[in-house]
């Protein structure tokens, strides 16, 4: 599909993806990352649930493992990245249906999941981009049925504005940084958007937010 710019791999390049396990595990904890999400989203037996963004599969995995009676579907736009995601599921012997896609243009029908839940992915978007990404995931949520973002955020302290500089060269992670995440959701039509948690990690602080649909 059509984005408004060309389609960024999870580490800036398609040749250091076979590194992106081993990177994710060693700079921000990614299991505890991801079970701190779980936790939050609440995710329970019957929900359908939609990971965009999957990447690799692990936090698709760790629902399942979590909730085996949730229905997981992961979404992602690279081929490579989903074989990985394909291999890592089939060995833990789960039960997930994985989807070609980007966020901008979700593809699946209005109303169709209970959660929705991205990890640093939004950071990788330009603004109207991350703006078509939040309508698509209002849409295809049910209603009362909630977003949970896990990704960069503002720092608090003088060391994360130090690194908040240095990020800002690279990519589109200015929204996140200025804070603007949760501005973005209530215009693309979420309710009671919230802050719910925040992860310190030598890349800065990644915070946790959560908007429901009406």
């Amino acid at each position: 599909m059509h984005t408004e710019h060309p389609y960024i791999h999870a580490l800036g390049h398609a040749a250091f993806t076979r590194f992106y396990d081993p990177f994710i595990r060693t700079v921000i904890r990614e299991r505890a990352f991801k079970e701190r999400l779980i936790d939050l989203a609440d995710v329970r037996t019957g929900h359908r649930v939609l990971d965009v963004g999957a990447g690799t599969g692990t936090l698709a995995i760790l629902i399942k493992q979590r909730v085996p009676g949730a229905t997981v579907v992961g979404l992602d736009g690279d081929p490579e990245i989903r074989e990985m995601a394909r291999q890592k599921i089939a060995a833990a012997g789960l039960d997930i249906e994985l989807r070609d896609g980007f966020a901008q243009k979700l593809p699946f029908p209005d109303d169709s999941f209970d959660r929705v839940v991205t990890t640093l992915v939004l950071h990788h978007l330009s603004r109207a981009d991350k703006e078509a990404a939040f309508r698509e995931m209002a849409r295809v949520l049910r209603p009362d049925g909630e977003l949970h973002v896990a990704d960069v955020g503002p720092p608090r302290s003088a060391a994360g504005q130090i690194a908040a500089g240095v990020m800002r060269r690279f990519g589109y992670v200015g929204d996140n940084l200025d804070g603007r995440l949760p501005e973005l959701m209530r215009a693309a039509g979420f309710a009671n958007v919230e802050e719910t948690s925040r992860l310190t990690t030598v890349l800065g602080p990644l915070v946790y937010l959560r908007g429901k649909k009406p």
